[in-house]
């Protein structure tokens, strides 16, 4: 697990478990199609890892350090507008 911004934000206090353990985080935004991955550690914090999924056809490209990184070069050189026509036909 990576904290990737320590800046948190208390967005509840005094929160307690229900019956069945469960804290509700309705005042938590979470976009759709999230799931996550929990932590804890020895001291009981808690840390949710927001997660996505990735169609298996598509999972070959992040198992695959080669071709992500020239998939990434495209695009940071289509966002800098280094981009070229090519007639399909003659690929």
């Amino acid at each position: 697990m990576i904290i990737n911004n320590t800046d948190f934000a208390r967005v509840a206090d005094n929160v307690k478990p229900d019956a069945k353990k469960r804290i509700g985080l309705s005042r938590v935004s979470v976009p759709k199609g999230i799931t996550y991955h929990i932590y804890t550690n020895s001291t009981g914090q808690i840390v949710l890892d927001p997660q996505v999924s990735v169609p298996a056809a598509e999972a070959w490209l992040f198992n695959n350090p080669e071709a992500l990184a020239l998939v990434r070069q495209g695009l940071a050189e289509a966002a800098r507008g280094k981009v070229s026509r090519i007639d399909p036909d003659e690929l």
